[in-house]
């Protein structure tokens, strides 16, 4: 992980020209096409949900520096290109959630 100094000193290097790029023409073609359809955004959507997971969603944009709307839209991005992964004891909590609100369900 980089510390401050690590940090200073790479902005002092860029500030002095003393950077240079290793990406071919091709590769900053490539990046210049995945970054413009990645940040073009035509479309509006509205979706309800819960006080609940809007307030959990925007502690966690919070905490990450960013807007809500935005880790919205990165977390279904990620989910509709396969990004997305479930770590495995998220996975058993989901199941066993699951599991509870049917056995409540059908004791209703």
């Amino acid at each position: 992980m980089m510390n401050m100094d690590d940090e200073r000193e790479i902005s002092n290097a860029y500030d002095k020209g003393k950077l240079k790029s290793v990406a071919t023409k091709a590769e900053l073609a490539k990046f210049r096409t995945a970054a413009r359809a990645t940040a073009l955004k035509d479309r509006r959507v509205n979706i309800r949900l819960s006080s609940g997971d809007l307030n959990d969603i925007q502690v966690k944009a919070l905490e990450e520096g960013m807007p809500y709307q935005t880790l919205i839209a990165s977390v279904l991005h990620k989910y509709v290109t396969g990004r997305l992964a479930e770590r495995p004891e998220d996975t058993a909590s989901a199941t066993r959630a699951v599991a509870r609100k049917r056995r409540s369900a059908s004791a209703s």
